[in-house]
């Protein structure tokens, strides 16, 4: 089922891939709008289907693991607050969280008309440890992309918006950014995203233990300012994935715009 999920997902990318070609085109040469909205239903038809087709047949318990995190931390986007977190279930991200490193010590820069973009080192997440939550090996595991500036203002939003279009049709990779996955066990995958580039302290096949150094914050991918995207679902591969709830001891889930200070890890 899953492999035609993926196909059914790839299709649906490339339709979407042909229309903004056919736009493109359209321009220098005469396309009846019939193919544009025949694109537009492929495109839609395949990715539901693919959703259906691995859905599964019913919520599952959340799953006890450490936070990613140390420290002082804020919670953005959270499964908390609504179910999916996100508002979509595509690429297994249901119920994930972001969080953003607020320090008692160092205010974060907020959302605001200016300036329009910052640079990475004037937020307190950039290049925070990201550690593994349980043990587990490492699945998956890429850090080339770059760090990108921020898109946390009015100005920067719509730009944000039409570029995570273009990621999307790209796919999940162009999306999460750098990435890693932890195969935890028992059909429990952990995916961390918008990692940095060149951060990374393990590699696939690896085996780690719990508060394990995985690699460091960042801002790659389709994110308005470094921050740790963190999610567990049934599978390796986001594409077919499916989201499976998460607790911490001690902190449970927090809610969006709730702080919480995570301890260091018993286990360096």
């Amino acid at each position: 089922m899953r492999t035609t999920a993926k196909f059914l997902t790839v299709f649906s990318r490339l339709a979407w891939t042909a229309f903004l070609l056919q736009l493109v085109i359209g321009f220098f040469a005469d396309f009846t709008a019939l193919w544009g909205w025949l694109l537009i239903a492929a495109a839609l038809a395949a990715r539901f289907t693919a959703g259906r087709i691995t859905r599964p047949s019913g919520e599952r318990r959340p799953v006890e693991v450490a936070p990613p995190v140390t420290g002082r931390w804020m919670a953005g986007s959270s499964p908390a607050d609504r179910v999916p977190s996100h508002g979509t279930r595509a690429y297994g991200q249901a119920y994930a969280i972001d969080l953003v490193a607020e320090p008692e010590d160092r205010a974060r820069p907020g959302f605001g008309w200016w300036p329009p973009v910052r640079r990475n080192p004037a937020f307190p997440s950039f290049g925070a440890p990201v550690l593994a939550v349980a043990e587990g090996t490492v699945v998956r595991a890429t850090d080339w992309r770059r760090d990108h500036l921020s898109r946390n203002s009015w100005p920067a939003l719509p730009y944000l918006f039409a570029e995570s279009l273009f990621r999307d049709t790209a796919g999940p990779g162009w999306l999460i950014g750098n990435h890693l996955v932890l195969d935890l066990g028992g059909g429990v995958y952990a995916l961390y995203a918008h990692l940095q580039r060149g951060s990374l302290a393990v590699r696939a096949g690896d085996r780690v233990s719990p508060g394990r150094l995985l690699a460091r914050c960042g801002n790659s991918g389709n994110s308005s300012e470094p921050h740790v995207h963190f999610q567990l679902m049934d599978g390796p591969d986001p594409d077919t994935a499916h989201g499976i709830p998460f607790t911490w001891p001690g902190i449970g889930v927090p809610a969006r715009n709730q702080h919480f200070t995570a301890p260091e890890p018993a286990t360096p």
